[in-house]
């Protein structure tokens, strides 16, 4: 396999807010194989996030990129990767991709996945439209991201949406990426209940695994990890943790959660525990779209109906090119 790396640099259009913080650009290696027997190219999408990422310090230039890219590399064509790798998701999930491209076949249909319609947090007003766009498109299941402003607009907000659109015409899910203390979270799920949420995403911050099973074993709406499994790369503590907090859903984000193996090897272990699941994005371009969206039509069917957080493409004004995009509510790839 021959090797090519690029850095390149996406701009949001307008800044996606986080209870976190918020990003303007979306910086990203680009990771391009080419098999030397077939000609055939493979790219993958390097992008860890700042602020969240397990690895998000591991790559300061495209030199040290290419020095584990190569000592890695090996190990993916033969379908394994090192296990003194493990704490490097986002070069597994880049690297995994294009090696996978290299060898796919010429898709002969298209894919066709439904989405959730992400609503960023901002103000009311503008979160309040972003719902009422997403409405309009077709979109009937709805993410909203929530603890960055106060809490009793946020709650006007969803008592407002649900007031409009009931359960069995939108599903409403909620992340609070990590923004609940531990010690009044339980009022604010029970607050949430009243209006029929799916499910909330990462109610308090990570790492607290007693005080995050009572939530999930307490809890009147349904629990998916998210944050929490980053970090998490040895199957036996992957295992521990799904024991331990036994949630009702866990969220994948491949360029975090361990690649498309790794990915895999979450979903699995949840199986087995009567955990459920979908997968979605971190912020990626195009590139990683497309590998996640293939990612989960192979491990979820062809005809998948719970809807997957594959929409954050359309967050770009400079976007890649790469045979996907979103119609209506749906993710296609051609």
């Amino acid at each position: 396999m021959e090797l090519s790396i690029s850095k390149e640099t996406l701009h949001f259009k307008k800044p996606a807010r986080t209870s976190r913080g918020e990003y303007s650009l979306h910086e990203m290696y680009l990771i391009t194989l080419t098999d030397k027997e077939t000609g055939k190219k493979g790219t993958g999408e390097l992008a860890p996030l700042p602020d969240l990422s397990c690895d998000r310090n591991a790559y300061p230039d495209i030199s040290e990129v290419r020095r584990l890219a190569e000592k890695a590399l090996p190990s993916v064509i033969n379908g394994s990767w090192p296990d003194d790798m493990l704490s490097y998701p986002a070069l597994r999930f880049a690297l995994e991709s294009a090696v996978a491209e290299t060898r796919s076949i010429n898709q002969k249909e298209r894919i066709s996945i439904p989405i959730n319609g992400l609503v960023w947090m901002s103000s009311f007003e503008d979160m309040l439209e972003q719902v009422k766009v997403k409405m309009a498109i077709g979109f009937r299941c709805i993410k909203l991201k929530i603890g960055a402003i106060d809490w009793q607009k946020e709650i006007e907000l969803i008592r407002y949406v649900r007031s409009c659109f009931p359960k069995e015409d939108l599903q409403l899910r909620v992340d609070a990426n990590g923004a609940f203390a531990p010690e009044w979270a339980m009022d604010r799920l029970n607050e949430l209940a009243k209006y029929d949420i799916h499910s909330i995403e990462q109610p308090i911050r990570q790492g607290q695994w007693d005080e995050m099973a009572r939530l999930c074993k307490e809890s009147p709406l349904a629990i998916a990890l998210d944050e929490e499994m980053i970090g998490i790369n040895d199957p036996k503590e992957k295992a521990r943790l799904l024991d331990t907090i036994h949630p009702q859903y866990i969220v994948l984000k491949p360029t975090m959660h361990g690649g498309i193996s790794g990915t895999r090897e979450w979903i699995e272990l949840a199986d087995k525990r009567g955990i459920n699941s979908w997968i979605t994005s971190a912020l990626e371009s195009n590139i990683g779209l497309r590998s996640i969206a293939l990612l989960a039509e192979s491990v979820y069917g062809p005809n998948i109906t719970f809807p997957q957080g594959l929409g954050t493409g359309q967050l770009f004004t400079d976007n890649i090119e790469n045979n996907i995009q979103i119609e209506g509510a749906n993710i296609v790839v051609r």
